[in-house]
């Protein structure tokens, strides 16, 4: 294939996946993303006396209560929000019974990245393993967000690892701008509690946890030869042996579970999105959620 054809055939992936994420960016995202969030996409100004008319929710309580007469927030719009997409090209995101993890990541991705362009907010990239691989400053317009899908398309990873915790320190030293930050991994990777309560004490950061049915429940199919995609390590197991199963299957459960209770307590949020469903499901539920919490 010449080099000319391999552009032309980077640009019909990058359309194909532009075009599949459309629908769901216009009907799950559309227009009011950035007000879900808990910088709701403004910044404190002053405090003010609250005056007839004003919302009540900006009453900030604790002034109110040091002076007994009720005072309100003033806030400023934030007129560059940076979103981020950070995502874990490592082997293990490669597998999939139906579709891969990575492929349905790239959608995902896209999404994101289509979303924030209605909303005029500058979009950056991370692309990690055991390492970041690429980073990409955030800037605004389709044209950079395609490059960017572009980039994480095609990007040949150096490492088959994973380590979210070298990704969220890096970030943690790298972006001062408070920021919205999207992780898209299958989050295995050793424990990277610390930095993920770091980065989020800063940013309004979510976790977006790719998996397949049958890394949850292994299929009985008797004798099967296993190899880690990371690792390389080899083993043969059996998987008729139901004792086996069932331990497998409670070992991957608690895993998730620790993964959500170590989000709940640093307030990160948390979507959990198969293989074999529609991506935009999951986020559909999230955003919901998001935006119902920002109205209270």
């Amino acid at each position: 294939m010449t080099k000319t054809q391999q552009v032309h055939e980077i640009l019909k992936r990058v359309k194909k996946v532009e075009v599949k994420t459309r629908k769901p960016v216009a009907s799950l995202i559309s227009g009011n993303y950035r007000s879900i969030f808990k910088g709701r996409g403004i910044e404190f100004s002053e405090v003010r006396e609250y005056v007839p008319g004003d919302d009540v929710r900006a009453i900030d309580w604790n002034v109110t209560a040091r002076f007994s007469t009720p005072y309100v927030k003033e806030c400023t719009e934030e007129r560059d929000l940076n979103v981020y997409v950070v995502f874990d090209v490592s082997a293990s995101n490669r597998f999939g019974s139906q579709k891969s993890k990575m492929e349905v990541g790239h959608e995902i991705a896209a999404s994101l990245m289509l979303a924030a362009v209605r909303n005029n907010d500058n979009i950056g990239l991370c692309l990690f393993t055991d390492k970041v691989e690429k980073f990409i400053k955030p800037a605004k317009g389709r044209r950079h967000a395609l490059r960017l899908l572009r980039e994480l398309i095609y990007h040949d990873p150096s490492s088959k690892k994973t380590d979210i915790k070298a990704a969220l320190a890096y970030l943690n030293r790298l972006v001062r701008k408070r920021s919205v930050i999207f992780v898209v991994s299958d989050c295995i990777s050793n424990d990277f509690e610390k930095p993920l309560k770091s980065l989020s004490k800063r940013h309004d950061l979510t976790l977006i946890n790719l998996s397949d049915a049958h890394e949850e429940e292994l299929p009985d199919l008797g004798y099967m030869f296993i190899e880690d995609a990371e690792t390389g390590e080899q083993a043969i197991v059996d998987t008729s042996d139901k004792a086996f199963r069932e331990a497998y299957s409670k070992r991957v459960k608690s895993a998730k579970e620790e993964l959500h209770r170590k989000a709940r307590t640093h307030s990160v949020g948390m979507i959990n999105v198969r293989t074999d469903e529609p991506f935009h499901a999951p986020l559909r539920r999230f955003f919901s959620m998001q935006e119902k919490r920002a109205v209270r």
